[in-house]
């Protein structure tokens, strides 16, 4: 593989930040008179982000906010290991530094409803004289409105920026292959395989092989089966014949058409294989796209289908993660907090995150916006893809406080299947050794 197209992570956000451009364009309409912004002028709240493009936007903008509403706000943003370690901290001790927190939903949802960690915003989001009468539930899209409320109903916090698994596909191989777009999983393993030549080095398909990381590919396709990996009622859905069913598809893929050390790739592994141009279809989020149309980084600029991924054999979805933004139970500048996640969820910070290619925003009004769209340096596919995933997005992983212990233990089988080992045996193995870690984790 060419060094110089595999990217780090570092490269990858850069690369991002610079294909957004510098200039925003779209509709920046007027925060609304209506909402009384400067009711809690002089107040001083604190702010915990995660630090990645997304909270650097919240910062270089935090002067705007500021100027809006008289509130000064005190951020810190530090790396995702040492944010989650020092919230988990803090909420637990009952006597938080901060007012906000930034949260990533498909880590920490559960965790932070179980220790009652978060104020219930529902109140302030019905006040028209808190809330600017744009912001609706139905704009965030289902999965988004799922993660921010709790199961009595509560909405704890704000949804932020989304990431749908779609699928990248390579125009010029399909077109060689005389191959369209498949529209089910069965199509999508067939042309899978014949788009995969080793005396050529081209491949169909590459996807996340690695333990841990290749668990969301597996949901996904789950999903796609008719099932979540963990039902509502806590019961574990991830040995069900669905499950098994959507394990062989992925036994399939990786095993058949897949390049060769696939089962030590990530996304990064994946992203810089499918780069090279060899590789048909590529399955992952669609966070991980601009890199695809720099041409200092990759032979395939102008070449990629970017698609929602194909009807299972029971259901279309979009597997969906995300984060969001909340006022801590604790603080007691509720109000004021609210504000600024009201604020950082607004329509022009959405655009902005969007255009700078800093991140996707949850609200569909935001990635439809015309006006926005113009401004987005990402082909219209992409974006279009990003818009028809929110119609069909369902929560990837599984609202539990262990969730990188389903992700080890579950990762290990899906990476024994694409040596071979039996889909059936190995996730009912998986399945008794997690069982008393959920439990534990619920008692």
């Amino acid at each position: 593989m060419n060094s110089k197209l595999q990217l780090s992570r570092r490269e990858f956000l850069l690369t991002s930040a610079a294909l957004g451009g510098s200039a925003l364009l779209g509709t920046r309409p007027a925060f609304s008179a209506g909402v009384e912004w400067k009711r809690f002028a002089g107040t001083t709240i604190e702010a915990n982000l995660t630090k990645s493009p997304r909270s650097e936007w919240i910062l270089k903008n935090l002067p705007e906010f500021e100027a809006l509403t008289g509130i000064k706000v005190n951020a810190e943003a530090t790396p995702e290991q040492q944010q989650r370690q020092k919230t988990t901290i803090e909420l637990s001790s009952g006597k938080p530094s901060f007012d906000v927190v930034h949260m990533s939903y498909h880590v920490q949802k559960r965790q932070f409803e179980k220790g009652d960690w978060l104020a219930d915003i529902s109140g302030f989001f019905k006040d028209p004289l808190l809330t600017d009468p744009s912001m609706t539930s139905g704009d965030f899209g289902q999965a988004g409105w799922m993660f921010a409320n709790d199961a009595k109903g509560r909405l704890l916090s704000l949804p932020f920026s989304v990431d749908y698994f779609i699928l990248y596909w390579n125009k010029e191989l399909f077109e060689k292959k005389g191959l369209r777009y498949p529209q089910s999983f069965d199509e999508m393993v067939d042309a899978a395989e014949a788009l995969t030549d080793r005396a050529t080095g081209t491949y169909g398909f590459v996807a996340r092989g690695l333990k841990n990381a290749n668990v969301p590919v597996w949901t996904a396709l789950m999903l796609g089966c008719g099932t979540p990996s963990i039902g509502p009622d806590g019961k574990i859905l991830a040995d069900s014949d669905e499950a098994i069913q959507a394990a062989k598809y992925y036994q399939r893929l990786m095993s058949k058409s897949a390049p060769p050390g696939v089962s030590g790739f990530n996304w990064a592994e994946a992203q810089s294989a499918f780069l090279q141009g060899k590789i048909g279809m590529w399955l992952d989020g669609l966070g991980f796209a601009p890199p695809i149309e720099d041409p200092t980084k990759s032979r395939v600029v102008g070449k990629v289908g970017y698609s929602i991924l194909p009807r299972g054999p029971k259901d279309q979805a979009a597997a969906t993660t995300g984060d969001g933004i909340g006022v801590t139970a604790k603080s007691t500048k509720k109000e004021a907090a609210y504000l600024f996640c009201q604020w950082v969820v607004s329509h022009k910070m959405g655009a902005g995150l969007l255009q700078t290619g800093s991140g996707v925003p949850f609200r569909n009004s935001v990635v439809s916006d015309p006006e926005v769209r113009k401004g987005v340096k990402m082909p219209k596919e992409w974006l279009d893809a990003v818009i028809e995933s929110g119609k069909i997005s369902k929560l990837s992983l599984p609202v539990i406080i262990p969730v990188t212990e389903f992700r080890d233990i579950y990762g290990v089988a899906l990476t024994n299947m694409i040596s071979g080992a039996d889909p059936a045996a190995e996730l009912k193995k998986a399945t008794a050794q997690f069982a008393p870690v959920l439990a534990k984790s619920e008692a």
